[in-house]
């Protein structure tokens, strides 16, 4: 498994850490000697992308589908050779996660609307082109991994509520990995919402909403990490 979180509370107090660490610890458990790579995208930020990644992968990109072994001789000076250095260990780690049709676990608070700054340099960086699909046969090396996002919002964003097209978190997730080849059934999504309520006067009236929203979202977070098969607010609030 590959455990991912990219909340910036780092204090203890993240919905996101708590109950992708639950998960975590369940699954661990389980798993007893089950390979386990842990990443903390906000205590070690993955570099934004830059100009040589950018060269290097619309170079590679031009050429159809290269292997990443390949990619490095395709790199064009220091810049590029820099930028592939960066890339290369954090998609060989989601492509180990592929080859052991493991598992993908996103802690992914709302940030503005969207998914942290955090999480976004990371998926930058490891969607260099043709990374993911067998050069041979066009298949997605990723078609059999099991991808768990723990989301958490401080506000409410589901079904009907007023702020619900303002929701570019989970779409989005659900989007960017089923572009990856995740299959459907095998991405599952679990959000704690109005997780501000408590503290937060104006969501003062949604307590026991957020209450309720919590406890649903830390039993879905228990029986995800059991499973044994998988798949057959407010502008500027932060929701962790």
């Amino acid at each position: 498994m590959l455990h991912l979180d990219s909340s910036a509370d780092r204090r203890g107090s993240s919905v996101t850490r708590r109950l992708t660490g639950e998960f975590a610890r369940i699954w661990r458990e389980r798993h007893e000697g089950a390979g386990y790579r842990y990443r903390d995208l906000a205590g070690e930020p993955v570099p934004l992308v830059g100009s040589g990644y950018v060269g290097l992968g619309t170079r590679v990109e031009r050429q159809g589908v290269v292997p990443p072994e390949k990619v490095a001789a395709l790199a064009e000076g220091a810049e590029e050779e820099r930028e592939w250095a960066l890339t290369l260990p954090l998609v060989a780690e989601v492509r180990a996660v592929g080859a052991a049709a493991g598992t993908l676990l996103v802690g992914a608070p709302m940030y503005n609307f969207g998914v942290p700054a955090a999480l976004k340099a990371w998926i930058d960086r490891v969607s260099f082109p043709g990374v993911f699909t067998d050069p041979d046969s066009g298949r997605a090396l990723l078609g059999e991994v099991r991808v768990v996002v723990v989301a958490a919002c401080g506000g409410g964003y589901g079904p009907g509520a007023p702020l619900a097209a303002c929701d570019f978190q989970v779409p989005y997730l659900r989007a960017y990995f089923a572009r990856l080849g995740v299959a459907a059934e095998r991405l599952h999504v679990v959000r704690a919402e109005l997780t501000r309520a408590r503290d937060i006067p104006g969501l003062a009236a949604f307590q026991d909403a957020s209450d309720a929203s919590l406890a649903a979202a830390r039993e879905a977070v228990a029986r995800e990490a059991v499973a044994q098969e998988a798949a057959a607010g407010p502008a500027g609030l932060a929701g962790d």
